[in-house]
């Protein structure tokens, strides 16, 4: 199964008139945030595909040409905080945006995003009786602590992250908010058993669920 994910930048590839045909097999959208809602919804007219997402650390319009902080992408469903098994079967769980740097909007602390994080876990648990396994995408906007982040302040990844990957074991762990510049940039890193993607701009990737569901419980 074929999954786009967005984050940060509109990309002239996905805007195109050979969107519908470049991404066709394309089964999910997932968004990592700071990205219009006009753009959001583009994605999701176009590719006719359900989409997943969490906020960034920015606001963006939401047509009218209102800042808007806690209304949604039509057609979009949010994860912050939440756990959701998409129609695929993909089981997913988010938390937006980045560390505290200047008070604005979804912005936390470390203390916060720990909180943040141990919300998930019922909704994991739940997952682990169900399906046999807790969770398969983990989607946030900032990186986790020590992968793929930066010194400063505003880029630096969370801890709590790193408990999750290790704590309930996805299959790709998604963000955004790290822009990349240079080719040589990393933006892919395995971790335990997670793959953790910097998916700046758009990363296209396949996900095979059989490998999970079949013999491969966690």
């Amino acid at each position: 199964m074929k999954i786009l994910a967005v984050s940060d930048v509109e990309n002239g590839l996905i805007l195109s008139q050979s969107c519908r045909e470049r991404f066709k097999d394309t089964r999910l959208a997932i968004s990592c945030g700071d990205l219009p809602f006009d753009y959001l919804e583009y994605i999701i007219n176009t590719l006719e595909i359900p989409l997943y997402f969490v906020f960034g650390n920015h606001t963006h319009s939401a047509g009218k040409g209102q800042e808007v902080q806690n209304q949604i992408p039509w057609g979009a469903v949010n994860l912050h905080m939440r756990t959701r098994q998409d129609e695929t079967g993909v089981l997913l769980a988010g938390l937006e945006g980045c560390l505290v740097y200047n008070y604005g909007p979804h912005q936390y602390s470390q203390e916060d995003m720990w909180l943040k994080a141990f919300r998930l876990i019922p909704g994991l648990l739940i997952n682990r009786l169900r399906y046999g396994r807790y969770l398969d995408i983990f989607v946030t906007h900032a990186p986790p602590w020590k992968i793929h982040d930066q010194a400063d302040l505003p880029h630096r990844g969370f801890k709590a992250f790193r408990w999750v990957l290790k704590s309930f074991r996805p299959a790709f762990h998604l963000h955004g908010h790290i822009h990349i510049y240079n080719t040589r940039t990393v933006r892919e890193t395995l971790f335990l058993q997670t793959r953790v993607l910097n998916v700046y701009g758009y990363k296209e990737f396949s996900f095979e669920l059989a490998n999970r569901v079949e013999g491969k419980k966690q």
